[in-house]
């Protein structure tokens, strides 16, 4: 019986990774191909036959839309499965997709179980899932939690004391203090909305780079978890223009010196290539500094 095969297209390695993982460990039969972005997907597609596409939306050259739009144009690529694995959720862009040809859609960030039911039902629509199913499922690890820690870093897993300071890393722009016994989270330029696969919530932005961002949380009863996939959500500027950010929590401690700090200090590592998006964190950054927000040698 013949493999079944699904091409993960997505711009962060980090992503194509996490997914790729999670396939392998449910469907140790299954053959899984990447590409970088809709551009070179585009390529592998024309000289080779897929069962599913997993895809981004925002991409460089390519988007995930231009190539389901592509996809959908072509004669032995009509049928073919696509789901949109994406953070733009808004129901304009979800529409968007549906008149486009869209399979499925999984919003960033997602858990395991979420990723692979849209994969069942995509496949069980063509009559492809039976044979996935024919493989033993092994134990499913979770896609964001220590086993992709392990995975990611040959076992030699960072170890972060919840009583360690943050150093924010050269050249990040600070925000105005947050005070540590109750940081504001309403109002004001340095917040924004940190979905995780546990849930959303309200942050304060302490510092940003075009690598990274310095976030502060309210602790809750789930505890954010190093190398979760998450999306940062920032509005910004006059226009209300809305950014979001692919990324991974690279870090995670305590935001005061107690280990029942009320608040959490996150380490949100961006993991997104499109030109679009690391020109609004630069210009962001522009802002900040022309605002005397900037501290030399920070």
């Amino acid at each position: 019986m013949s493999k079944v095969s699904v091409l993960v297209v997505d711009d962060a390695s980090f992503i194509r990774d996490l997914v790729k993982k999670c396939l392998r460990n449910y469907f140790p039969g299954i053959k899984i191909e990447d590409a970088v972005n809709g551009k070179k997907a585009q390529a592998i597609l024309a000289r080779e036959s897929f069962d599913l596409v997993l895809c981004d939306w925002e991409m460089p050259e390519m988007s995930g839309l231009e190539l389901l739009t592509w996809c959908r144009g072509q004669e032995q690529l009509k049928g073919m499965p696509f789901v949109m694995v994406t953070s733009r959720g808004d129901k304009e862009n979800v529409v968007q997709a549906i008149q486009a040809g869209v399979s499925g859609y999984v919003s960033k960030p997602f858990t395991n179980e979420q990723l692979l039911t849209k994969v069942k039902q995509a496949l069980n629509k063509v009559g492809k899932l039976d044979t996935l199913m024919n493989s033993a499922p092994t134990k499913m690890n979770s896609a964001f939690g220590n086993d992709s820690l392990s995975a990611l870093t040959g076992g030699k897993a960072e170890v972060v004391k919840p009583s360690a300071p943050v150093v924010p890393s050269k050249g990040l722009l600070n925000s105005p203090p947050v005070k540590s016994a109750a940081p504001s989270v309403t109002g004001g330029r340095g917040q924004g909305q940190l979905r995780l696969p546990s849930g959303t919530q309200t942050c304060v932005i302490k510092a940003l780079s075009i690598k990274e961002a310095l976030l502060v949380v309210k602790r809750t009863d789930t505890l954010p978890q190093i190398l979760d996939s998450a999306v940062l959500d920032l509005e910004q500027g006059e226009n209300a223009e809305i950014a979001r950010l692919n990324g991974y929590l690279h870090a995670v401690v305590a935001h005061e010196p107690k280990p029942d700090s009320e608040w959490l200090q996150l380490t949100f590592r961006f993991v997104d290539q499109d030109a679009q998006k690391l020109d609004y964190i630069s210009r962001l950054i522009a802002r900040g500094t022309a605002q005397k927000h900037f501290v030399p040698g920070a």
